[in-house]
């Protein structure tokens, strides 16, 4: 049974919906602007207000990221489109990584609902999101190039994020500017 909930936090009010059900871990989500928690039976409304105001300063970014994104919905292009300009971009992009060995990977596409990109290293090829050969170019190079790195970092450790400094030093402007497109 779904219960509509508010918690006072340092930040603001929260609204969320909270749904008991027969399981072992606490599940928080924002989706559309709404969030939503899902917790084992046991839990009291008292211990679920205090996980949201716990969580309050993430589902706040999270609820602002949203109304960001939903600003810029992309269109869906035709996949030989999509094919095209998202191959152009790891193109571009793999002169960067070549001299550190990193051999050219196959490249795959999906239409994906949380990621723009996945890498493969194991097995050499990467994934890209179809949405985003919408996306500007510079923001195609970001994650293009993010994933390659992946060959040589399969992790976000500080190797991953030292290597991406050197090689594009921009790319946390680029990441930001593609948090704000919807996936």
């Amino acid at each position: 049974m779904d219960q509509l909930r508010m918690a006072d936090t340092p930040l603001g009010q929260v609204i969320y919906t909270l749904t008991r059900k027969r399981i072992k871990n606490w599940n928080l989500r924002v989706r559309e602007g709404r969030v939503l928690l899902s917790v084992p039976l046991r839990v009291t409304q008292e211990q679920a207000d205090e996980f949201i105001r716990g969580r309050a300063d993430w589902i706040l970014q999270t609820l602002e990221r949203q109304r960001d994104a939903q600003k810029l919905t992309l269109e869906e292009l035709p996949r030989p489109e999509c094919l095209l300009r998202l191959t152009a971009a790891v193109k571009q992009v793999y002169p960067l990584v070549e001299p550190l060995g990193v051999p050219m990977p196959s490249l795959r596409l999906r239409k994906m609902r949380s990621q723009w990109g996945n890498c493969h290293y194991r097995q050499g090829y990467i994934t890209l999101n179809t949405a985003l050969a919408a996306c500007p170019e510079a923001l195609r190079s970001y994650v293009a190039l993010h994933e390659l790195v992946h060959f040589i970092h399969p992790d976000h450790g500080p190797g991953f994020y030292a290597l991406m400094d050197r090689l594009m030093p921009d790319w946390k402007a680029r990441r930001r500017e593609l948090k704000k497109y919807r996936l």
